[in-house]
Order: C-alpha cells, then sequence, then structure tokens
C-alpha cells in the first residue's frame, strides 16, 4: 500500500514553489533564443513516438525539480506496486491491473494467492476463438444467416473504450458494422433498430454486474426487438454478454457459453483491454485486438524502465501538475488532427476526470491543493474554427496537448500535409504570438493592430506519431492512462474509485420510484419544482 504523504508539505514542492516565482513572468519566447540546445534537451524518441515538450514554460531547473518531487513521494516504488498487484484501490480493497490484461508474458501476477495471468491467458483465447468463429461466418444467428452487425450495448467505460477504439481503427475494420447503445434514449434506440435486421445482429450486453439499471433496460428492449423480429422466436445465438454476474445473464436469456469474464481488479474505463473490448476485436478481428494490446504493453514497458528524465508518461504528468498546482491553470485541452480520433477527448474525459475529481487524499481528509484537471477537446482543424480563438486570445491560459501522425492511409498526401502545416503552425502561434517585430509585415490600420495582437507564451505538448495503427493507438492510450495514475499518486488521492458516481445513481433511482407512482417526496425547493412541472407537462403534452 502507498505510504500516505500531503505532496504540498514535501521539501520538493516548497521548492518549486520558489522556483515558480522566479519562473510566473518567463516568456518562453525568450528561453527559446536564449537556449540553443533547448529541443534537442526536451524531446524524447520511443518506439515510432516523438514527445517535444519544449514549448512549455520551463528551464531544465523545472523538470529537476519536479521529478524531485515524483522521488520524494517514492513513484518508481509506486509503479513497481501497480505492476505487481499490490491493492493500491484502498477505498475497494482491490487491485488495480488493468496492463495484467496486455501482459503476454509468463511472469506471475499473485492475487489473493492467484496468478491472475491464467484467467487473463484463458479469456483471450476465447475472445480470439469466438472473433474468428464470428467473422468467418460459422458463427451464426439462430435462422443461419451470417451475422453483418453488432450492437453494442454499455455505459461508462463498457461503451466510450470500445466506441473510440472501433472509430479510430476505421482503416483496419472489416466489413461487419458495430454499433453502440449507451444513454436510456428510446429515440436513439428506436432509430438504430430500425435499420437493422433483427436475423443478422449480434447483441453484447456489458455489464459488470449486470444490473446496471441504462444497460439492461436497453437489453431488454432490443431483446424485445429481436424476439419479434426472429422467425423461430429464438434469439440466444444473438446475445452474448460481458459480466462477472453469470448468473443474472444466464437469467436474461443469455448462453453461460457466451458470457466472457469481467474482474474487479479492472476498472471500468480501464477495461477495453479486456472482454469488454470484445466489439473491438470483432469490428477489426482478433489479430489486430491483440496488436492494440501489445502496442499498450509496450507503453507499460517504457514506464517501468525508461528513467524518468526522458519518461514519456511521467513528463506529461509532472507538467500537468506544475500548471495544475503552480501557475493554477485548472483545464487541459486535447486536440487530435486525425478525424478517427474524434472519440479520443470523450474517453480521456471518462478516463482522467472520474479517476482524479477526488477532494480526499489517502488518510481521508480534504485536500490543500487542487487535483484533477478539466479535460476537453476536439479533433483539428475543426477545433482551430471553434475554440482556438480562445486559446490565442482569450484571459484564460489551456496547455495543449496536440497529437498528430507522420503518414496518412490515403495514397494522396496533399491534404495531410494542408492538415499537418496547421498542427505544426497552431503550436507555432501559441508559442510566438504576434507582436513588435511581427507587426511590420501587417498593413492593417493601426487601430486594428491592438485586436490582431497574440501575446503567445502558451504552453504546447506535442506528440508526433509515425502512423495510426493498433500498435500505436494502444501505446497512446495506456500513455494516458499512465499520467492518470502518476497525477493521482502525487497528489495522494485514491485514482481508481468513483463514489461520487454511484451516490448520484442512487438519487436518480428513488426520483424514478416517484415519477412512476406520480407522488413526489421531499426535496429541495428547486428539485421539488421541477419534477412537479416535469410531472404535469408530462401529463399534458
Amino acid at each position: 500500500m502507498f505510504r500516505n504523504t500531503n505532496p504540498s508539505g514535501t521539501l520538493a514542492w516548497h521548492n518549486l514553489r520558489n522556483h515558480f516565482e522566479e519562473m510566473e513572468y518567463v516568456k518562453m519566447q525568450d528561453l527559446f533564443e536564449s537556449q540553443t540546445d533547448r529541443v534537442a534537451k526536451m524531446h524524447v524518441s520511443w518506439n515510432d513516438f516523438l514527445f517535444d515538450y519544449s514549448k512549455n514554460k520551463i528551464t531544465d531547473k523545472t523538470i529537476t525539480l519536479l521529478l524531485d518531487l515524483a522521488r520524494e513521494m517514492g513513484l518508481p516504488s509506486a509503479i513497481e506496486s501497480l505492476f505487481q498487484g499490490d491493492k493500491i484501490n484502498l477505498t475497494e480493497n482491490r487491485s488495480v491491473l488493468h496492463t495484467a490484461l496486455r501482459d503476454f508474458s509468463d511472469q506471475p501476477i499473485v492475487v489473493d494467492g492467484k496468478n491472475v495471468l491464467e484467467e487473463i491467458k484463458d479469456a483471450r483465447n476465447r475472445i480470439k476463438n469466438f472473433s474468428n468463429a464470428f467473422t468467418s461466418g460459422a458463427f451464426k444467428g439462430s435462422t443461419a444467416k451470417t451475422f453483418t452487425d453488432v450492437i453494442n450495448i454499455g455505459i461508462g467505460g463498457s461503451d466510450l473504450g470500445p466506441r473510440m477504439v472501433v472509430n479510430a481503427l476505421e482503416c483496419y475494420r472489416n466489413a461487419v458494422q458495430v454499433h453502440f447503445i449507451s444513454n436510456v434514449d428510446d429515440d436513439h434506440t428506436e432509430s438504430l433498430l430500425r435499420k437493422l435486421d433483427p436475423e443478422t445482429t449480434l447483441v453484447i450486453v456489458v455489464s459488470k454486474t449486470f444490473t446496471t439499471q441504462e444497460t439492461i433496460q436497453n437489453a431488454q428492449k432490443v431483446k424485445k426487438w429481436l424476439l419479434e423480429g426472429i422467425a423461430d422466436s429464438s434469439c440466444e445465438n444473438h446475445f452474448v454478454a460481458v459480466s462477472s454476474n453469470v448468473d443474472e445473464a444466464v437469467k436474461f436469456g443469455i448462453s453461460q457459453n457466451n458470457v466472457f469474464p469481467m474482474w474487479d481488479y479492472v476498472g471500468g474505463r480501464f477495461s477495453l483491454w479486456s472482454s469488454v473490448g470484445l466489439s473491438i476485436s470483432l469490428a477489426v478481428g482478433y489479430d489486430n485486438f491483440e496488436k492494440l494490446l501489445k502496442g499498450a504493453n509496450q507503453m507499460d514497458q517504457h514506464l517501468k524502465t525508461a528513467p524518468l528524465e526522458k519518461n514519456i508518461p511521467v513528463l506529461m504528468a509532472m507538467l500537468s501538475i506544475w500548471y495544475n498546482n503552480f501557475y493554477g491553470y485548472e483545464t487541459e485541452a486535447l486536440v487530435p488532427y486525425c478525424q478517427f480520433l474524434e472519440k479520443f477527448p470523450a474517453h480521456l474525459q471518462q478516463m482522467i476526470m472520474e479517476s482524479n475529481g477526488k477532494n480526499r487524499n489517502r488518510d481521508g481528509y480534504p485536500v490543500n491543493y487542487q487535483t484533477g484537471t478539466i479535460i476537453w477537446g476536439e479533433v483539428g482543424v475543426n477545433a482551430q474554427h471553434a475554440f482556438f480563438q480562445l486559446f490565442h486570445q482569450g484571459t484564460k491560459i489551456i496547455p495543449v496537448d496536440f497529437i498528430g501522425f507522420v503518414k496518412p492511409f490515403s495514397k494522396e498526401k496533399g491534404n495531410h500535409d494542408i492538415l499537418m502545416s496547421n498542427f505544426f503552425g497552431q503550436t507555432e502561434a501559441l508559442l510566438n504570438g504576434k507582436v513588435g517585430v511581427n507587426y511590420q509585415s501587417d498593413a492593417a490600420p493601426d487601430f486594428l493592430k491592438p485586436y490582431k495582437e497574440f501575446a503567445g507564451n502558451k504552453p504546447t505538448n506535442t506528440l508526433l506519431i509515425d502512423q495510426l495503427t493498433p500498435e500505436s493507438l494502444g501505446s497512446l492510450i495506456a500513455l494516458y492512462e499512465h499520467k492518470v495514475f502518476i497525477q493521482g499518486f502525487i497528489w495522494n488521492i485514491f485514482s481508481f474509485d468513483q463514489f461520487g458516481v454511484e451516490y448520484g445513481k442512487k438519487l436518480a433511482s428513488s426520483i424514478q420510484s416517484e415519477l412512476k407512482m406520480q407522488q413526489i417526496d421531499r426535496h429541495d425547493s428547486s428539485t421539488q419544482f421541477l419534477l412537479e412541472y416535469y410531472l404535469s407537462k408530462r401529463e399534458l403534452l
């Protein structure tokens, strides 16, 4: 178990506070002018990744002090604890082993006297066999027709991760169409079902407990649709479950042979590497799913073995702490210059904010410093025409991660060069701005010049990757997972529970009963007013 240390009471934190007073008004433009070797020092090349962090409000001393903090907090031993299965999720008495899901070694990982790699390998083999039977057409529907469509029913991590990966790996997709239902929104569900043939549709229900209300409600609706549309009134071959509650899945009508496992040591937002990723395997084939896992494992090995000074997830996490806890920048943006990654910001929003949105330390006391940052973003170039104005000339400073790829899938590279010219141009503009001598080429009238001034000095990270492949995507996702873990550890919080979410769902359950009975109980005056208004309008419309 991790020791409980308030980071703000460490010597390293004290030194960082003093250093911040030196750095607060330093301009990156001046740092680039005075440090000719800045870029050479402040980048990491790893596999097919280039991480350039030179466009940050830092010096060599900043990095030294940030890594001093990591060492004083005990980060190297914490990384060991993560990988060896120690029960670091103390509030739920669980290990945190999403990394084991992509471990292909024979080195045992023992939890409660059991080598968990054995059950993980068994589940991977089941995913492989099922995926191969499905994509080959050997596994058919109850009317002997080949499946053409898959519906994944889940919510949170049972939806966002698989949805993001299936979307990202569009260029590796087979002929099967994969659809996702998460929200309890009948309008959306019914519009999807109208487009599909029940005889050629497979449904995956993903719920650890098989009692998640939104998921089970949607599953019941789709089951009714299947029963009404299949000639022999049997839909057993059309349902697969991913759950730890086999009995409930079987009671629902799913064959026990079609129930894939989930484990307590894997949180939902880190679960796409498990059977939760079955929809990924069906969409792109098992071989590509395995490449995704192995790409993530390569990043795991990088975290474990690279020195902190050349460790990409460590550097990203510590830079984020620098801005959040010393500069007071509360949000971070993520801008991938790849349309296939349009769901990536949403996946990271859950992963990061559900993990590190905590206000109690590991002793249970309120923290006296900021923890989780607000994550948001959109794909470039779309983002440039949406919110980059605020980046360049707004009153808030928002550190941005830029993610780009050297090689497109298209043989025509003209548009990709245009896309990437924006990628490079925006980071340059955020660094240098447009002031002083830069106006000499601007023919605008003098009165317009103040409005066209860009101060620059806005921090960015640049991740430049060879190509969006299953392997590189796996590494990219794992990179941010490790960033989350490192930040939570430094902030002395528990990153792997989510009690706030659970409380809101409990209140929602009580309100559902009130709406069903049309009898509103006591609430605060605002909620009372809104519920009564909703009921009265519902009866009229």
